[in-house]
């Protein structure tokens, strides 16, 4: 038996008997990586214990590499399971792909770990593009060994170990054209940077996986405290400022980036940046900044997730014992004598203001105007002073 063989059979049976596992699902593309990985999983539990998960993608070569894969799993007596799927546009089909298919595969598998094929080249891959790309220390951790149902039993081992251990058990694996296309990312740094980085230093995956096992260690250590700040400032679906401006910075990015990040935002380190800068200066008015995703504003005193406001409801026309009245949007320039002041004019964006109402609600805030012009009524102000009641509200022209 090969040494590359042992090593990769052994480190799959410890990860398996490390999670009580005496079956377990394989994520498999049929490519050289995934393949090493259920055959080191058939050494370990049998067959009859092992299934194997493929997701298509739908690319021009997805049904030979489908029909491969069926012949292998047939041949061994392994179960495989296939999902379709289709991948949305997007600025990267990468990222699209991945988040379809561990969708896919969370549904294939329901309560069952994941076993994948990730390797140290994988990992160092990783730390590198997300190095490109622009990240913070947590983002160096790149590919976690266990995420949710999702366990990488082959992340100590290189692709030089993966392409031994195929030779010695004389796999037959897929070879997806698309793992040598150089327009993708991962594929670019592959062929002609990590190459380049080498001839510097052998030693070069090593030293990259190295890095992002420190990075996780030291996420780990201020887990405690990221936790502890995060349910300080929480407040509903937003964060308050004061909390996160007063926190050392690498914890407020933290928080921040897990709050941006489970909302749909862009958590990269300019975006985190951009976000906690709101949190500085006077808790006054609405301000905000665009990031991946979407728009997050500062409403006074805390974060929130800045969604499109709906469009202002058409006018209507109200009724009353003095009306017509009508019902509009309220406008720049508005004012009004409301009853809590006993009859002093101001400006409905003062008043606005005084109620740090935020700027959504503002642009969905309606009046009532009499004929004579003057407001008697205005949402979430309420009525002015000595206001006629109104009785009845019906839309224009009806």
């Amino acid at each position: 038996m090969s040494a590359a063989l042992a090593a990769i059979r052994a480190s799959v049976a410890a990860t398996l008997a490390r999670h009580g596992r005496r079956r377990i699902d394989v994520a498999c593309s049929g490519g050289p990586d995934s393949l090493t990985l259920a055959d080191a999983a058939i050494a370990a539990l049998g067959a009859a214990q092992v299934r194997l998960l493929h997701v298509d993608h739908r690319q021009p070569t997805s049904a030979a590499a489908v029909a491969h894969l069926a012949a292998w799993a047939g041949a061994r007596g392994v179960a495989l399971a296939v999902a379709a799927v289709d991948v949305p546009a997007g600025a990267s089909w990468e990222a699209q792909a991945r988040a379809v298919r561990d969708q896919a595969l969370r549904a294939l598998a329901g309560d069952e770990l994941i076993a994948t094929g990730h390797t140290a080249s994988d990992q160092a891959e990783t730390v590198l593009m997300r190095l490109v790309r622009g990240t913070g220390p947590d983002g160096l951790a790149a590919i976690a060994p266990r995420r949710g149902p999702f366990v990488r039993p082959l992340l100590a081992h290189t692709r030089a170990e993966i392409e031994a251990y195929v030779a010695a058990a004389g796999l037959d694996p897929w070879r997806d054209p698309m793992n040598a296309d150089p327009r993708f990312t991962r594929v670019w740094l592959r062929q002609q940077i990590v190459p380049a980085l080498a001839a510097h230093n052998p030693q070069l995956e090593r030293a990259l996986a190295q890095l992002a096992q420190l990075a996780a260690d030291d996420r780990a250590a201020l887990a405690p405290q990221v936790d502890a700040l995060a349910a300080a400032a929480e407040v509903g679906d937003g964060l308050a400022c004061a909390p996160l401006a007063a926190a050392p910075p690498a914890i407020a990015r933290r928080v921040v980036a897990a709050w941006l990040a489970r909302h749909g935002r862009s958590s990269e380190l300019d975006a985190v940046a951009a976000v906690l800068a709101l949190t500085a200066g006077p808790a006054a008015g609405t301000r905000g900044v665009d990031v991946g995703g979407g728009r997050v504003a500062r409403v006074y005193d805390r974060l929130a997730i800045d969604d499109a406001p709906a469009p202002p409801p058409a006018p209507l026309t109200v009724l009353g014992a003095a009306g017509p009245y009508q019902v509009r949007p309220w406008l720049p320039g508005d004012r009004m004598r409301p009853a809590r002041l006993r009859g002093q004019s101001r400006k409905l964006s003062d008043l606005y203001g005084d109620l740090k109402l935020p700027r959504a609600a503002r642009a969905r805030a309606r009046v009532v105007v009499a004929a004579s012009g003057a407001i008697v009524w205005a949402e979430h102000v309420g009525a002015a002073w000595q206001a006629t009641e109104v009785v009845r509200v019906e839309p224009d022209g009806g």
